[in-house]
């Protein structure tokens, strides 16, 4: 048992008593000493929350006044752990006890209770609607704006006055499959986190492939079914030797078992083959307890996202996911892959739109590449400039003699590599208004797209079949710009402007549905997942 049930029902108990004396008391009157003191408070009260906003559509009525209120908000914010929120952050466990305590000490103690309860509800409510951490305090890799508050406070005041605090909690949420199928997957973890004794797999030497018959293969039947997939074990027919039942050996790497190790490995973003090697005996290894604290992360994530809905037209970059989506105007979901920034060089996140392509684009070498890459291979080469097509061009673009610049110490040169087949841009460049000097671009380097693990690039999103994708912008907002013959016509860095913006974002997400509806896991790519979880962990100041 909780050991702080006993106290909770002590205090629902004195609570009870006390609230029905204070509505006896309070009769027919209109307006009570509470009334007055609470709407004097709120006069005087500077806050962060739009507490007074909240009262105003009571008329300055308070509603925390009967352990029935504080019973059924205590209720509805120890629900939001399926949010994986903490709901200690809201006071969650004491607010009953401190309802009883302010029942005895009169209209200022109770006024302080009210105002106490309604900050922790609206605390609960900002939080579930726009995230609980400020992910620009996180990471300089973040270039996207927080969600402003998006929830109907009249909404919200209409379910307290009700008393369905579950109601009024559904109203911030966001209100995307995708976040209703990362919380199922949530509940559904924390569950089946409770189980205990299911074996770890052993490292082994030798892959575990279809076919084999080993005791690792019985391991790898209770380490899956303990993940979610039905049907990998039978009845011990030892168990029942008296209806004689006939069942498969347990050890036997089967079809069955490959069907299902293979579902595991598309749901990793792992080279679905079906074998057991060292990324997937790894992954299958993880604790379930990680990957709810997983779930929490990008559920955190989802709220900084806001409201997306599924068929508003946009395009969306999953870097984690390795995936680019387009959701057209006309419903039509388009997708592809990409590669995207290596660890050492991370895609960041962004909010922008669309506005232009360039099309046959020269490539100006960035700072960080031109001093990491090129400059050294320089140093020993000069002749690897006109190798590779690159120019020396001073910072107002007019030409400078390779042969005359010391190398060891540039100066004010950049190096401009001309359109053509080795370009790295490829024919096609997507550009949106950014802080980061990041575009969707081509590539010639197609091979790249059949990997599984695609953060290889220096920073900017590669996209496969980039040119479709720029005539399908082109189309959907309103331009007769044909790309290919554009593309074909030779001529270099042309900007081509879209009709109308297109918005944009790119997003790190390491758990997320994909198109069939099941979470996927992904790497960790570029480490950010403990920071968000640390900060999670940071208990919450009620604040007004």
């Amino acid at each position: 048992m909780n050991e702080r049930q006993p106290l909770r029902r002590w205090a629902i108990g004195l609570a009870l008593c006390l609230s029905v004396g204070a509505v006896v008391n309070a009769g027919a009157d209109t307006a009570t000493p509470l009334d007055e003191a609470l709407e004097v408070r709120l006069a005087a009260s500077d806050q962060r929350l739009p507490i007074e906003r909240f009262y105003q559509y009571r008329n300055y009525q308070p509603i925390w006044t009967t352990a029935a209120s504080v019973e059924a908000l205590v209720t509805g914010l120890e629900a939001l752990e399926q949010d994986g929120m903490d709901p200690e952050n809201y006071a969650a466990a004491s607010l009953m006890e401190a309802f009883a305590l302010s029942q005895a000490g009169g209209v200022p103690a109770q006024v302080a209770f009210e105002l106490q309860a309604s900050q922790a509800l609206l605390q609960a409510l900002d939080h579930l609607n726009r995230g609980q951490v400020n992910p620009r305090q996180l990471s300089a890799q973040w270039d996207a704006e927080r969600p402003t508050r998006g929830y109907s406070m009249a909404a919200v005041a209409e379910a307290v006055d009700q008393l369905d605090i579950a109601a009024a909690l559904d109203h911030a949420r966001p209100d995307s499959t995708a976040y209703r199928r990362l919380r199922a997957a949530l509940v559904d973890f924390q569950s089946r986190s409770l189980q205990s004794g299911v074996p770890y797999l052993d490292r082994r030497e030798e892959s575990l492939r279809p076919g084999d018959q080993h005791d690792d293969v019985l391991t790898l039947r209770r380490r899956l079914t303990h993940l979610g997939e039905p049907h990998l074990l039978s009845a011990n027919p030892q168990a029942y030797p008296l209806i004689g039942l006939d069942a498969p050996d347990q050890r036997q790497f089967d079809t069955q078992l490959a069907a299902a190790v293979k579902r595991f490995q598309r749901r990793h973003l792992l080279q679905d083959d079906g074998v057991v090697g060292e990324q997937t005996r790894r992954a299958l290894n993880v604790p379930l307890s990680s990957r709810v604290e997983q779930l929490r992360v990008n559920l955190e994530r989802a709220r900084w996202m806001g409201t997306q809905p599924d068929d508003a037209p946009r395009v969306w970059v999953d870097l984690a996911g390795y995936r680019l989506h387009y959701t057209r105007p006309n419903g039509e979901h388009w997708q592809t892959r990409v590669v995207v920034g290596s660890p050492q060089r991370a895609t960041p996140v962004i909010q922008s739109a669309i506005t232009h392509l360039t099309l046959n684009p020269s490539w100006t070498i960035p700072p960080t590449i031109m001093r990491e890459d090129v400059l050294p291979r320089v140093r020993e080469d000069v002749g690897y400039l006109a190798e590779e097509n690159i120019q020396v061009v001073d910072f107002d673009g007019n030409p400078v003699d390779a042969e005359e610049v010391d190398w060891q110490r540039p100066g004010s040169v950049m190096l401009r590599q001309v359109a053509g087949s080795a370009n790295p841009l490829g024919s096609v460049v997507v550009r949106f208004p950014n802080n980061h000097m990041i575009y969707l671009h081509d590539t010639p380097a197609k091979g790249l797209f059949q990997q599984q693990q695609r953060a290889l690039s220096s920073g900017c999103v590669r996209v496969e079949g980039v040119t479709q994708f720029a005539q399908l912008l082109l189309q959907d907002t309103g331009s007769s710009a044909q790309v290919a013959s554009l593309v074909a016509s030779s001529k270099t860095d042309r900007q081509l402007s879209l009709p109308r913006r297109v918005p944009i974002a790119l997003h790190y997400l390491t758990a997320w549905p994909n198109a069939e509806g099941e979470v996927e896991f992904r790497q960790d790519i570029y480490g950010h997942d403990a920071a968000v979880e640390s900060a999670l962990s940071q208990p919450v100041r009620l604040s007004g």
